[in-house]
């Protein structure tokens, strides 16, 4: 077993945050409430002034914004709009969507294409903060599959992307030796050490109810069933060796964005998710 997680930081990084209406009074009183409270909030007027820090901001070593909140309606740039604009620019940069009117079907499609999640004006500050309290929680993966060469190669991307990773190469009974924290994610093989993978799947979530698992696998007929009724039991999604470290990256994109929107109160369906 080899593990690299808990890297500890030097200094904590504070949240930066983009707030975006065309309303200076309410744009200046969240960015006034959220520096207070600790976090380095910017504000701007419009969908070209955001898109012009946001621009900025990713020209700085380390001064990526790490949230942008927009209004809905606004003049020239829809927050629709802006979202679609950040999206092509940064495409991990989370959007959260504020009004103070129903949402129509252009926010639901807002929503469908990447939003975190659609607030209410006058905003829950107490829920916002819990909000950002969540983006710099650290991105964890375990990787427990037996192939030695793969998990080196698998660890090495990840780490490069900023990942810690740990990997579980040697036996099943070390899964349960590695802490698995709910902002962290497990890599299962479908094959592992001899052991069902649903027999792990099984033994993970009597412990981790919550933590996503992602499936891998290099035989899609044979583990067909076995795959089918380990993603009825909970995990998220499944990928099929060999595959492009895109793919993982979009499942990953994904699962970050569903826990986010959880903390909103927002629900959001895995892939092929039904209902």
């Amino acid at each position: 077993m080899k593990s690299a997680i808990g890297n500890p930081q030097s200094a904590i990084v504070k949240v930066r945050v983009l707030i975006v209406d065309d309303d200076r009074q309410m744009a200046k009183t969240l960015t006034d409430i959220f520096r207070v409270k600790g976090y380095r909030a910017e504000a701007a007027h419009s969908g070209a002034e955001a898109m012009e820090k946001v621009k900025a901001a990713a020209r700085e070593t380390g001064g990526q914004f790490d949230c942008v909140l927009t209004d809905i309606k606004m003049p020239d740039m829809s927050g629709i709009e802006l979202h679609r604009a950040v999206k092509a620019l940064a495409p991990e940069l989370p959007v959260v969507f504020m009004t103070a009117y129903a949402a129509d079907e252009t926010v639901k499609k807002g929503l469908e294409e990447g939003g975190i999640a659609l607030l209410a004006k006058p905003l829950d500050i107490d829920l916002m903060l819990n909000f950002f309290s969540s983006l710099h929680k650290e991105s964890a993966i375990v990787i427990i599959d037996d192939d030695r060469n793969f998990c080196k190669t698998l660890h090495d991307i990840l780490e490069a992307r900023g990942f810690n990773v740990a990997e579980i190469t040697d036996s099943a009974a070390d899964i349960l030796q590695v802490p698995m924290p709910e902002e962290q994610v497990a890599i299962l093989d479908m094959k592992f050490g001899g052991v069902s993978g649903l027999e792990m799947i099984r033994e993970i979530r009597d412990h981790y109810p919550r933590l996503p698992i992602i499936l891998v696998t290099a035989y899609r007929q044979e583990m067909a069933e076995a795959i089918q009724a380990g993603l009825k039991i909970g995990d998220f999604a499944c990928l099929y060796k060999p595959f492009e470290i895109e793919e993982l990256l979009d499942v990953l994109a994904g699962i970050r964005r569903r826990e986010l929107a959880s903390v909103l109160g927002r629900r959001i369906k895995k892939p092929g998710e039904k209902g």
